[in-house]
């Protein structure tokens, strides 16, 4: 969409329909997407869900910061260093990158690129051996990792703009985000059950069982997006793509900021309220497991058991839940579920002495409300991007997201520290979910400002 000027009288000039674009442009006699074609932009995040659910989160992070590599202090430093240097660049790069896609309308080439690049980042993890002077090698390929795979996110979300209406963005986000959940887990459960728990093997030996792993995340990326990039092509534009700068492209970015600002403020509120609950979610499966071992007593199969069945009931879920998106909007799922979180875990702080039980009950509860709000933010967002667009706001989405990703593990520890000065005990992990709980309602209120769609779909037309 070509950039009008502003008039010189100082007016507003032309409205986009930023939350308005479900009664704009883009939602005029538009064509919807076949199944094939939603089925296929589902089965992305099915297919590189590994590098979340198996490198990130279970496997090779616990693997990289194990005692073979150094000293404990040390190796947690270093990947936490790692993490938030990663977290830093994905900030600064996620809307500007998100933007040339935009420009180019090469956002389905892109993402097919960063995925590639992605599957071979995973496979080269198998090289890094169990020794200290692997630990640099081994953080900085997990390191880019995450940056293209971030990135790489933001071009998927964007196709979502693309694939959808607002009559089923909701059901077909929701779809996408399942799909996510219950591939990472099958193929949690393949590398766990096939080459990590098996011991006095040769996957015991030299931590091949855990690169092994890396191997077969690599696979499953490259098998698992052919449907993606085979059955999504990229439309042509009109015209060769406008050729911009580095400089030039913040320069747009901040045109883009201030436009929004000026035509549609809540779009601005529901990036910072989205940002602060995201973290909060985050932050549930984060130290989830955490909690699960020193306060309920879990043990490591236990806890593996457990993360298999949150991922199922999330995925479950969250496909379920994108069916009330589209009947009664994103923003009723969000508050509904974000309402269900707080509950749920202030319970798990007072019922932190009463067994596993409870924490299997309500721990796996609070799972089933994780996901639908995770993609009810993404289809809410997706119903107010303006026409050509796409790209560049779920950059700044992304932006949003990691700015204030620190604020979850700071209130998490600083209430274990007052638990710990309250009670006088040494085990006060339960406090930490207090901390959880802020960040949570702090979103729900936070949330509750801001516009739903079907507003702004009235005062857009």
């Amino acid at each position: 969409m070509p950039e009008p000027a502003l008039p010189s009288d100082g007016s507003p000039g032309p409205q986009y329909p930023f939350e308005g674009s479900v009664a704009g442009a883009r939602a005029l006699a538009k064509k919807p997407a076949s199944r094939k074609e939603i089925v296929s932009w589902a089965f992305w995040d099915w297919g590189t869900q590994p590098f979340a659910t198996v490198i990130t989160t279970f496997v090779f992070a616990a693997y990289i910061t194990g005692a073979p590599f150094g000293p404990e202090n040390e190796v947690s430093q270093a990947h936490g260093l790692v993490v938030t240097i990663a977290g830093i660049l994905v900030a600064l790069m996620a809307p500007v990158l998100g933007q040339n896609s935009d420009r180019s309308g090469r956002t389905v080439r892109n993402l097919r690129n960063m995925t590639w690049v992605i599957a071979l980042l995973s496979g080269a993890l198998f090289f890094v051996k169990p020794e200290p002077a692997y630990l640099w090698v081994g953080l900085g390929i997990f390191g880019l990792g995450t940056l293209i795979d971030s990135i790489a996110g933001v071009n998927n979300n964007a196709i979502l703009d693309d694939i959808s209406t607002p009559e089923n963005v909701g059901r077909i986000s929701g779809f996408g985000w399942g799909m996510g959940y219950l591939g990472g887990i099958i193929v949690l459960l393949i590398c766990a059950l096939g080459f990590i728990m098996p011991r006095g093997t040769y996957w015991a030996e030299d931590g091949m069982g855990t690169r092994l792993s890396m191997v077969i995340c690599m696979v499953w990326i490259l098998v698992f997006t052919i449907p993606t990039f085979v059955n999504l092509k990229d439309k042509p534009l009109a015209g060769p793509p406008p050729k911009m700068g580095v400089v030039d492209s913040y320069k747009e970015l901040g045109r883009t900021i201030a436009r929004i600002w000026r035509q549609d403020r809540h779009t601005i509120y529901f990036l910072g309220a989205s940002a602060l609950f995201r973290d909060g979610l985050n932050g549930v499966f984060a130290f989830g497991a955490v909690i699960a071992g020193l306060t309920f007593g879990f043990s490591t199969t236990e806890v593996l058991m457990f993360g298999a069945a949150a991922n199922i009931i999330a995925g479950i879920a969250t496909i379920a839940f994108g069916k009330l998106d589209d009947l009664f909007g994103p923003k009723k799922v969000i508050l509904f579920s974000l309402g269900s979180l707080v509950v749920l875990g202030i319970l798990v702080f007072f019922l932190h002495d009463a067994g596993k039980l409870p924490f299997w009950i309500i721990g796996l509860m609070m799972t089933a409300f994780v996901g639908p709000t995770q993609s009810a933010s993404r289809s809410f967002l997706a119903r107010l991007v303006p026409e050509g667009k796409a790209g560049e706001v779920f950059g700044l989405y992304a932006t949003t997201g990691r700015a204030i990703s620190f604020v979850s593990p700071a209130l998490y520890f600083w209430f274990i520290g007052i638990g710990a000065a309250v009670t006088g005990a040494e085990n006060t992990q339960y406090w930490g979910i207090l901390g959880i709980v802020i960040v949570l309602a702090a979103g729900f209120v936070m949330m509750l400002m801001v516009k739903d769609a079907k507003h702004h779909q009235q005062i857009a037309a």
